[in-house]
């Protein structure tokens, strides 16, 4: 990357900073003004099939400086429409615990419908659906010209909407997320995300505690303060309970438009 002069460098910081709390820009730490709605809408191939596209919609609004809700929706098709399946909708709720300076902090909860056939059917279908509960803590630094946020999130998923028992399945994700700004325009996005099964067994039955890693690099522009557009290359990794590593085949990409009012 070029070596920028200390005077230019600043002067990026001062038009990011002049407005940098009502932009949206993918910043991990990123929430709406009070009064204010967003839309990110994201279109991804997965990493092992580029035939394989999945279109998610998250829409939400600031009931005030510190709380905001959204819902989201994803669908997906895979070999040019020979399968194609609305996977799921959910509904979350993030609030800012801590806003000191610099320093911030988020706690969520979530609650999402979805479907356990990921290229045919519905959520809608009761015999192929699944209800998720999600509770997770977001924390990280932002200053004018970068953040960097890390995550920790608990899932719960069953076949019943309220059922607590053995039957349910527990996971956890964890991450880390970062944005630098070029300039007031472009910005450089970066993450990784861990992500496994908590149980021992499910329905009585040993299980093993497979993890995933998904990392994600990405380019965005800022056509304004209220409007960007990104392009992102994503890439897995499995592993086994016995550590053995499995990388998936080829890259997935994907593109993303984001919009605030």
């Amino acid at each position: 990357m070029k070596k920028l002069a200390l005077t230019s460098l600043m002067a990026v910081f001062a038009v990011s900073g002049a407005h940098a709390a009502n932009v949206i820009n993918d910043n991990p730490l990123y929430r709406p003004e009070a009064g204010k709605f967003y839309s990110m809408t994201s279109v991804a191939s997965h990493t092992k099939n580029s035939k394989t596209v999945g279109l998610t919609e998250d829409f939400g609004y600031g009931i005030t400086d510190r709380l905001a809700v959204a819902v989201s929706t994803t669908a997906a098709q895979s070999d040019w429409f020979d399968m194609s399946s609305w996977n799921d909708f959910a509904f979350g709720v993030n609030y800012r615990a801590l806003d000191m300076g610099n320093w911030k902090g988020d706690v969520f909860g979530a609650y999402t419908v979805n479907s356990i056939l990921p290229y045919r059917g519905s959520f809608l279908d009761k015999d192929v659906t699944w209800y998720n509960w999600t509770v997770g803590a977001r924390a990280g630094y932002e200053m004018a010209g970068w953040s960097v946020a890390g995550h920790i999130a608990f899932d719960y998923a069953n076949s019943e909407s309220f059922n607590w028992n053995d039957e349910g399945i527990h996971s956890l994700r964890a991450g880390l997320t970062g944005l630098l700004a070029l300039n007031s325009n472009w910005s450089l996005v970066a993450g990784v995300e861990y992500s496994t099964i908590l149980d021992d067994e499910i329905n009585h039955v040993k299980i093993e505690h497979p993890g995933q890693w998904d990392g994600t690099f990405g380019v965005n522009y800022n056509i304004d303060s209220d409007k960007f557009v990104g392009a992102y290359i994503s890439k897995t990794m499995d592993h086994d309970a016995a550590g053995d590593w499995d990388v998936e085949d080829g890259f997935g990409f994907g593109a993303k438009f984001g919009i605030q009012f």
